[in-house]
């Protein structure tokens, strides 16, 4: 990862999302492994058939009352419905990523102390890929209000 990573930190709600699409060091964009992993489980009010959510609801399943989940992540080890790309090369993707649940964006390859993220860590030695650096000290996310 070169230092001029660009790794946005934002802050909504007191929670705290990254956003690396315009980074062309986007580690993501070359693994792919947390979207063929994880159930990617979210709140129903961020599908796009609610009140302004986001999330195109044609690509979610129903978990319960009050939860969706992404295609193909129902029970977890399997394939995002919107992740394009072959797992582990460069160019894989999430197709809707300026849209993308609250889970995807909460998600980070990096801890807010800059330290990798132990389960991305995983999923890239999967993949075969090689672990991430710490981030410098002056990438680190700001600190969240009281």
């Amino acid at each position: 990862m070169r230092e001029n990573t660009a790794l946005h930190w934002i802050i909504d709600e007191d929670r705290l999302f990254t956003d690396m699409a315009d980074s062309p060091d986007n580690p993501c964009t070359a693994c792919g492994g947390c979207c063929a992993h994880f159930r990617v489980s979210f709140y129903c009010g961020e599908l796009s058939d609610g009140l302004g959510g986001m999330v195109p609801v044609e690509l979610t399943s129903k978990v319960n009352d009050t939860l969706a989940c992404m295609k193909g992540t129902e029970h977890g080890h399997g394939r995002c419905i919107a992740l394009v790309g072959e797992l582990g090369r460069p160019g894989v993707g999430c197709r809707i990523y300026a849209q993308r649940p609250s889970t995807c964006r909460e998600f980070s390859p990096w801890e807010a102390d800059g330290q990798p993220n132990p389960e991305c860590q995983q999923r890239r030695q999967a993949l075969g890929l090689p672990v991430l650096a710490a981030l410098p000290p002056e990438q680190a996310a700001p600190v969240l209000p009281a």
